[in-house]
């Protein structure tokens, strides 16, 4: 495809089917159960379970949907526009999934994480590990522009950088923070729900807020909750675009950088780990296997299993991998 072709003007959303909204609740409720647990990624699970190119398109026409409606040109008839290209049949049942999750078990998966650190840990560590082919499998041919020394270091250096984060939580908490800094916080964390590899649980421990936020879901803080959601909105509409240009064309270096921050995050998932400062909910210093050590071994078997299968099915019954714009040129 030479450069000059022009893309094909969309002008509704993709067809899907409506049968898989049951499918989709689930996604979007594992979405949102991830993104409670410090360490896991909700966009992990979406790029386990399928959907996470489809979620980053539609995510970007209702931003640009709502650009549009206020700055023109054309505001009601462009932001129109946007919104039929909008995948609302996968949009509307995750965002469904993920509001009962976070609403449900928010109290219950803080509890698990806290009183059973090796087992949790472990179950996640499995998840996340062989997650980590997802992005790889997903990986566009390689050409000459694509060296590889430099893909391992597109690797290399996220997965390090990742790697010293998740060691800076200590687990200090926050009681009651200043609400300018709810919002900037939440609009920082919120990025780690789209990014694979970046847990926005931990990007709240790091700042003393996970526990406060979990607290304030429980208690149902409006207040908290509002400037919390109002921050998070700004965050993810200034994200969600950039990060779609770079999957749209730059998708071999992304994917990388994506697998280098999976890789990185599994040094928070360790299930053995010195107990951690403050309440003892953030990475701690690794050590060495102790008691239990069956359990947190047996469960990231089952994680890795768990995602395996995910894998096969996606492959079999899934969307074929989206090719970026530079690989559609050559």
């Amino acid at each position: 495809m030479s450069n000059s072709t022009a893309e094909p003007s969309e002008t509704q959303s993709p067809a899907r089917s409506k049968a898989l909204i049951p499918l989709d609740l689930l996604r979007g409720f594992l979405i949102g159960s991830a993104e409670l647990v410090p360490g896991v990624s909700g966009g992990t699970i979406a790029l386990v379970t399928g959907i996470y190119d489809q979620l980053i398109d539609s995510a970007a026409h209702v931003v640009g949907a709502a650009k549009t409606l206020i700055t023109g040109p054309n505001r009601v008839k462009g932001a129109l526009s946007e919104l039929r290209r909008t995948d609302w049949f996968l949009i509307i049942p995750a965002l469904l999934g993920m509001a009962t999750a976070v609403l449900t078990i928010a109290g219950v998966m803080e509890s698990f994480v806290s009183s059973n650190p090796e087992l949790s840990r472990g179950l996640f560590f499995g998840l996340v590990a062989a997650s980590i082919a997802v992005p790889l499998q997903m990986l566009p041919r390689r050409t000459a522009r694509q060296p590889v020394i430099g893909g391992v270091l597109a690797l290399a250096i996220p997965a390090a950088l990742a790697f010293w984060m998740t060691g800076l939580a200590g687990g200090a908490n926050i009681e009651n923070p200043p609400l300018i800094a709810v919002f900037f916080a939440a609009s920082v964390a919120i990025c780690a729900l789209v990014v694979p590899g970046v847990s926005g649980s931990f990007l709240l421990l790091a700042v003393g807020l996970y526990s406060t936020t979990l607290g304030a879901v429980s208690d149902r803080d409006f207040v908290y909750l509002g400037v919390f959601g109002l921050g998070a909105v700004l965050g993810l509409a200034v994200f969600v675009n950039i990060l779609r240009y770079l999957l749209s064309n730059h998708r071999w270096w992304t994917l990388l950088v994506m697998a280098g921050l999976m890789l990185g995050s599994l040094r928070a998932l360790w299930p053995w780990q010195a107990a951690a400062e403050g309440e003892g909910k953030g990475a701690g210093d690794l050590v060495g296997p102790y008691d239990p050590t069956m359990g947190p071994i047996l469960l990231a078997l089952l994680g890795a299993v768990v995602v395996v299968i995910l894998i096969v099915v996606e492959s079999k019954f899934g969307s074929k991998p989206k090719q970026s714009r530079s690989d559609q040129r050559r």
